[in-house]
């Protein structure tokens, strides 16, 4: 697959995670400083990353908020846990990847995934 499928693939993949509007709104805001790291991304993480079946979403996006939990980085964590929402994530394994978090990145950073996953489940209105 050349790097021009990769971004299609990989286009289609964000915007069904994380909303046409975000992504469009991400790239629209994108310059000539900025637009190559967000088509290379978009190519990479979403169409290479996230472009086969042999993890459905769901999981890779339970996989994203430990992951990114784990780094604390609370703004990609606030996203991913919408586009969690969007691949059928429930608020119980929301949870339960916080746990994950808290022990083996600390009390702390679960306290922070707790604290953005709130805000973004009465948002959606799941709490």
């Amino acid at each position: 697959m050349d790097q021009h499928d990769l971004f299609e693939k990989g286009l289609a993949q964000r915007k069904a995670t994380l909303g046409a509007e975000y992504v469009e709104r991400n790239l629209a805001a994108a310059d000539e400083f900025t637009r190559p790291f967000q088509e290379a991304m978009t190519a990479w993480a979403w169409g290479f990353g996230w472009g086969d079946d042999a993890i459905d979403a769901k999981t890779r996006s339970l996989m994203n908020l430990a992951m990114i939990g784990a780094l604390g980085r609370m703004h990609e964590w606030e996203v991913h846990c919408r586009g969690a929402l969007k691949n059928g994530v429930t608020k119980e394994q929301i949870r339960a990847a916080i746990h994950v978090v808290g022990i083996y990145c600390g009390v702390p950073m679960a306290l922070e995934c707790f604290r953005v996953a709130r805000k973004v489940l009465e948002e959606a209105g799941e709490l």
